[in-house]
């Protein structure tokens, strides 16, 4: 039997057993095919997640695991990438506070910091601990932990993080502070100042008037690095929207995104990657701006989207980017989700590139 087939039958069996004395488990199967460029593509991945909990009143122990393949090109099974998940154990510390370790998927606000990067192939997971703070007055999260991508080496690409998430949701409006401060050592250096740091904010504002149909957001996210104790030009991003619900079914939403003189990008989120990594807009470049428009439209078991990208550089008039992107989604039971995505990026007079994929998401 090949190694990674044994693996998978190995790992999938103690996922069973577990599952057999657990309290919970879930799974999680994705299909996306590709069909961008020149519509003859149809390229297949297929990922399929295994996870299982269990766990107490006060303590719990959580195991997941991905297994990735494409249709047609991963043959056998030395080729068929196995990667676990995340892998974790929780519990209260004396009623104060809620200690989790291990390997784990981080999202806090927006995302455009701290996000599991879901689209890819290996989604971004941290090493380390968070402790939640039980606390009446905000939800208060503090952590230390390594960024883990498929493998690769912590200190190439996310080394040491410590950071702390304040969220606080009250009546018609919410609010969310992310800092988070990272260093890694470069070419041997033992200090900050002759490695690299990287310090980040966001914060994530929202508020509802008119009942509920009106709804307000602001996004802003700032960042510094700093190499051999050099701070590089600072890096922000702010978001302001507004949507409006028309009735149950029906929504307009419109806003504005800016960049700095620095730009703004993280690694390993949500939105990096952007239309043909995440499947999403993602990060723009430095000086851009975004104005942007959408609807989105529900009729029963129909979901329907379409968003508007206007991008300009205010550094450079004759900068011109259009992105439009739409969205159609189909329930066909309580345990699948059928969708199309299709977006059409232009840059000035260039020919348009275009993406398409469908996806298929089953859940027990």
């Amino acid at each position: 039997m090949k190694k990674n087939l044994r693996n998978i039958l190995t790992l999938s069996l103690g996922l069973m057993t577990t599952v057999a004395f657990g309290q919970d488990w879930d799974v999680d199967s994705r299909t996306r095919i590709d069909m961008s460029g020149d519509e003859n593509r149809m390229e297949t991945s297929q990922r399929a997640t295994i996870g299982a909990t269990w766990g107490g009143d006060d303590w719990g122990i959580h195991v997941s695991t991905d297994v990735n393949y494409d249709l047609g090109v991963n043959t056998n099974s030395e080729e068929v990438p196995v990667h676990l998940y995340e892998a974790y154990a929780s519990t209260n510390v004396m009623g104060y506070a809620n200690v989790t370790v291990g390997r784990q998927a981080l999202n806090y606000g927006s995302g455009a910091i701290l996000s599991s990067n879901d689209w890819a192939a290996n989604r971004t997971t941290w090493d380390g601990f968070t402790v939640d703070l039980g606390v009446d007055m905000a939800d208060i999260t503090v952590g230390y932990a390594t960024r883990n991508n498929g493998g690769a080496d912590a200190a190439e690409i996310g080394g040491n993080t410590l950071f702390a998430n304040v969220g606080k949701a009250e009546g018609d409006w919410s609010a969310n502070l992310l800092f988070i401060n990272s260093t890694r050592e470069i070419g041997g250096a033992s200090d900050v100042a002759g490695g690299f740091s990287r310090s980040a904010m966001g914060l994530d504002l929202t508020y509802a008037l008119m009942g509920g149909d009106l709804g307000l957001g602001l996004s802003y996210n700032t960042a510094t690095d700093e190499t051999d104790g050099v701070a590089a030009e600072d890096m922000d991003m702010m978001d302001i929207s507004a949507t409006y619900q028309i009735n149950d079914d029906f929504s307009v939403t419109a806003g504005q995104a800016s960049y700095g003189e620095g730009g703004f990008s993280q690694p390993g989120t949500d939105m990096s990657g952007g239309l043909a990594g995440s499947g999403k807009l993602g990060y723009l470049g430095a000086d851009d701006e975004n104005m942007y428009v959408g609807v989105d439209y529900g009729m029963g078991d129909f979901t329907m989207g379409l968003t508007m990208n206007m991008i300009g550089n205010a550094e450079n008039d004759d900068y011109e980017r259009t992105v439009n992107a739409f969205n159609l989604g189909y329930t066909m039971s309580d345990n699948a989700n059928l969708g199309l995505s299709w977006a059409s990026d232009k840059v000035g007079d260039a020919d348009a590139i275009n993406y398409m994929w469908v996806t298929l998401n089953v859940t027990p």
